[in-house]
């Protein structure tokens, strides 16, 4: 899934921690981050993260809840 326009960070990636399942970031090159992990997080923050915001990546969540939950922060906030 894309997910458009994360302006807090900090509540994406505690959105992301909460998660039951893997949540992966696809980069560019195809290659997947495990997005709970901390040490990706900041990976992929120094790569993608530019002016307070991120304004798109691809994740993929395995379980059903996880999507939810993540489709529930995008509309929400």
């Amino acid at each position: 899934m894309k997910v458009e326009n994360i302006k807090n960070v900090e509540e994406f990636f505690s959105v992301v921690d909460s998660c039951k399942g893997k949540v992966e970031l696809v980069t560019g090159e195809g290659d997947r981050l495990n997005l709970k992990s901390k040490l990706s997080q900041y990976v992929s923050l120094a790569n993608i993260f530019s002016n307070g915001e991120i304004p798109e990546l691809e994740i993929v969540a395995y379980e059903r809840e996880d999507i939810d939950r993540l489709v529930n922060y995008m509309i929400n906030g």
